[in-house]
């Protein structure tokens, strides 16, 4: 039982980091406990989790900080903000759906920046994330 909640843990875990600017590889842990015998869906479940979580930590944080007039400090006239802003209203938010790619928690941090709405934001970086891991059990069956 303790083995099957520390493996499950540190899939969380794993996900949770990858979708912070700290550099983590989510996908070797699940490959390594896929093949180990765990269940895909339960991987893909808990990996889902703690990306989605890791990348909410990461959109706050950038809300923080857009709070804090960081766009201020790269002196960025109000009307190229409003520009940007305008930009990923119409655009951007839909540029989460490639949030899991590498740099994608640029991405992610933006949205929290320019304070995208927390509905819509969570919406899509849930299926971006989760269909990622989805490929990836796919791609993880087809293999072993």
């Amino acid at each position: 039982m303790w083995s099957e909640v520390t493996a499950l843990l540190g899939m969380f875990l794993a996900a949770f980091l990858a979708a912070t600017p700290i550099p983590m590889q989510s996908e070797l842990a699940f490959i390594a406990l896929a093949a180990g015998g765990w269940s895909l869906w339960a991987l893909v479940a808990v990996a889902s989790l703690g990306n989605v979580l890791g990348s909410c930590v990461t959109f706050a944080a950038g809300r923080g900080l857009g709070g804090l007039g960081l766009w201020r400090w790269f002196h960025l006239p109000p009307e190229k903000m409003a520009r940007a802003e305008s930009w990923f209203a119409r655009w951007g938010r839909w540029s989460l759906l490639l949030s899991w790619l590498p740099g994608g928690d640029l991405l992610v941090f933006l949205a929290g920046t320019l304070r995208m709405p927390i509905l819509p934001y969570v919406i899509l970086i849930t299926l971006a994330k989760t269909g990622r891991y989805v490929m990836l059990a796919f791609a993880t069956q087809a293999a072993l």
